[in-house]
This record gives C-alpha cells, sequence and structure tokens, in this order.
C-alpha cells in the first residue's frame, strides 16, 4: 500500500504596482519571487522563505491561495 505525500501548499503572487523607485532589498525579493513585470502572475510553494519575502513586498502584490 502507498501513502501519497499531502499537495505542498501553493501561493499565486501577481505584481500589481511597481517595482520602480523601491528600496533595493524589496527590488530583490520581487526578483527572489520570479517575479519581472507588472500584471505578471507565478505560482510559488509555500515556506517559510517565500512567505518572508512576500510579506517584506505585500504592498506591491496580490496574494492569492491555490
Amino acid at each position: 500500500m502507498a501513502t501519497s505525500k499531502p499537495a505542498a501548499k501553493q501561493v499565486r503572487l501577481t505584481l500589481v504596482k511597481s517595482k520602480f523607485g523601491r528600496l533595493k532589498s524589496h527590488r530583490a525579493c520581487i526578483l527572489g519571487l520570479g517575479l519581472k513585470r507588472m500584471h505578471q502572475s507565478v505560482v510559488v510553494a509555500d515556506t517559510p522563505e517565500n512567505r518572508g519575502m512576500i510579506n517584506s513586498v505585500s504592498y506591491l502584490l496580490r496574494i492569492e491561495q491555490v
């Protein structure tokens, strides 16, 4: 009998405000999350590392649970 792993939680992020004129560390977080342009959406794993980056730039993002 095989046991299946529970699916990893994921979060969909959409960049809704411009990254220009922001702190260098905030621009690095946006790039680290895989966002490159306005209104682009990415799906990332809901890990503590990603959650920390999301929290620091949450004012630029729309966040949805997937």
